[in-house]
């Protein structure tokens, strides 16, 4: 099956970026282009005969998934940033992370009113990075029809905290 095909490329190295943590590697889907176009394909695949107008991805690592996901589906692209990263005026969002916070930005004119967005990420944790990049969304009135990611750590329960929009995530961490 070809998210097996996926999950076996995922790289485990423990105890990066801090003691106890499994960092889980897509750098060896992305070497791989033939991983890289599957991953592609199963995220487009629902939005095919209906594609957003706009595809927004997070900071950094979704930018790679999102990028080629708008180009496979002729949308646009909205990068949503780290604070400070980009040069027009913003909406920003704050939001905690296990260590501090942090905050995220978008233009405030990246997606005009009731646009149709697909928000892309590369991993689903906790859910807060996406739930602030959800508000910076709702902020300039978008219409998201989805949230989509490569991997869910499905026990840490960041789904819950998206649960007003349908998620979906190819590969899923137990």
């Amino acid at each position: 099956m070809d998210i097996e095909k996926l999950e076996k490329a995922l790289r485990r190295v423990p105890d990066f970026p801090k003691e106890g943590i499994v960092y889980i590697d897509i750098t060896p889907i992305l070497q791989d282009p033939e991983l890289f176009q599957l991953t592609i394909d199963l995220m487009a695949e629902k939005y095919i005969d209906s594609p957003p107008d706009y595809i927004a991805a997070i900071d950094a690592r979704g930018f790679i998934f999102g990028g080629a996901l708008a180009t496979k589906l002729g949308c646009g692209f909205v990068p949503i940033r780290k604070k400070g990263k980009l040069p027009y005026k913003t909406f920003v969002e704050k939001y905690d992370l296990e260590y501090g916070s942090a905050e995220i930005e978008v233009h405030i004119d990246a997606v005009p009113s009731n646009a149709r967005v697909l928000l892309v990420d590369d991993l689903l944790a906790t859910g807060g990075t996406t739930a602030a990049a959800v508000k910076l969304l709702e902020k300039l009135e978008a219409q998201i029809i989805g949230i989509e990611f490569v991997i869910e750590l499905e026990f840490l329960n960041g789904r819950q905290v998206l649960s007003e929009y349908p998620v979906a995530s190819i590969i899923l961490e137990k």
